[in-house]
């Protein structure tokens, strides 16, 4: 009898023996603050299991999820036949330092061998693993991948008078949770009116981990439709796949009126109209009184009054004759133009041009085979730009 049931329990204790639990993470990580850590439970089990309840701890260390369903699967391990039980959960650390994960107690209702129900506990040692800070300033925003997404209503540069913009940005990132993306950022501006809508956080499981997504909404106008730019906004996180510090960023945009910009550039037209119009009366009250000096005047004053006019005037009439013969290629009637414009400077009185006509002449009395070295429009613009550099001298012709 005693030795019937010293078998009976040693069959009992390594039936008990047989029935496992663990937890299991990747080889050789080293998390940072934030940063998803892939923890698997699993359970072997070679006893007939009709309820089971699994507790995971929580922890002020740490975030976690449930990524998918509990799987549940025959396997062979070892030579044997065991139920295998497994539960993938998603780990966010909250500091540095030594996190520890766990204990877990998976409870069992098996069947026991007289055919009734029976409580198991089956228990995971806890794990330790090390955490690294995370590397930036910014709040913790650890991903694997992270965009960004900015939708506008309207060109924000040319919204119709009294429009309001409507800014819609999600921000997408795979490997965290809602909660641990970054606040709605502020968008204010002394020029700016801004309503924000309200802010929507999700998440999406799969076996790889959560995708984690937050939208903002602002409704933007401006207050007096002067042009100006809304700054870009940067998102730090860390990336884990390349194990660096990476920025994100909002884009910049031109924020305005498009009537603002057609105002101002109907006012940069004005001032040229009010300068015509300022041009006409004060030379309307020049040659007004210009007519009162000539009158009652002798005719040699007359005349030396109507040559300073000349003198100092910017229109030059023979100039028209010079491009008009240059332009023909037309040398006889560019040597008429030239004498033209030479007189009237003589009698004008002003600087003369020393040897004005020595190269067309030139070039007028040579044989045809070499008088293509001859350009009449580079020797027009060439005595024009000579008057105002030689000196002066009384003339008595060419």
């Amino acid at each position: 009898m005693v030795i019937r049931l010293a078998f009976l329990l040693l069959v009992l204790t390594g039936a008990a023996r047989a029935e496992s639990l663990r937890l299991v993470v990747p080889d050789g990580i080293r998390p940072v603050v934030g940063e998803m850590i892939a923890v698997t439970i699993r359970g072997e089990y070679t006893r007939r299991i009709t309820l089971e309840t699994l507790i995971f701890p929580d922890s002020e260390a740490y975030d976690w999820v449930q990524l998918a369903r509990d799987s549940w699967k025959e396997e062979r391990v070892k030579g044997r036949a065991v139920l295998v039980f497994q539960r993938r959960i998603a780990l966010f650390p909250r500091q540095a330092g030594s996190l520890e994960i766990g204990p877990v107690t998976h409870e069992l209702t098996v069947v026991a061998g007289n055919g009734g129900r029976e409580t198991l506990e089956v228990h995971a040692e806890p794990l330790t693993l090390q955490v690294a800070p995370f590397p930036g300033k910014s709040a913790p925003l650890s991903a694997r991948s992270l965009t960004v997404e900015d939708e506008l209503s309207a060109s924000p540069g040319e919204l119709r008078d009294g429009e309001t913009l409507i800014r819609k940005v999600t921000i997408h990132a795979d490997g965290t949770l809602p909660h641990l993306l970054p606040p709605r950022p502020e968008i204010r501006e002394p020029w700016l009116i801004s309503f924000t809508g309200p802010e929507v956080r999700e998440i999406q499981l799969s076996v790889d981990g959560p995708r984690a997504s937050v939208a903002w909404e602002w409704h933007l106008r401006p207050k007096t439709g002067e042009p100006g730019v809304l700054p870009p906004i940067e998102i730090p996180w860390f990336d884990t796949g390349t194990r660096t510090l990476r920025t994100a960023e909002i884009p910049a945009i031109p924020f305005g009126y498009a009537s603002f910009e057609a105002n101002r550039a109907g006012s940069e037209r004005l001032p040229a109209l009010y300068l015509t119009a300022a041009f006409c009366v004060v030379g309307g009250g020049l040659l007004i009184g210009l007519g009162y000096i000539l009158t009652g005047t002798s005719l040699s004053r007359k005349e030396g009054v109507l040559r300073l006019l000349r003198r100092w005037s910017p229109f030059d009439p023979t100039r028209h004759a010079l491009a008009a013969a240059a332009r023909q290629d037309d040398l006889p009637a560019l040597r008429s133009a030239v004498e033209r414009y030479l007189s009237r400077r003589r009698t004008l009185g002003l600087v003369e041009v020393e040897d004005a006509t020595e190269d067309l002449d030139r070039a007028i009395f040579a044989r045809p085979e070499t008088r293509s070295s001859f350009n009449a429009k580079r020797y027009v613009k060439g005595l024009l730009k000579r008057k105002g550099r030689l000196r002066g001298r009384s003339s008595t012709g060419l």
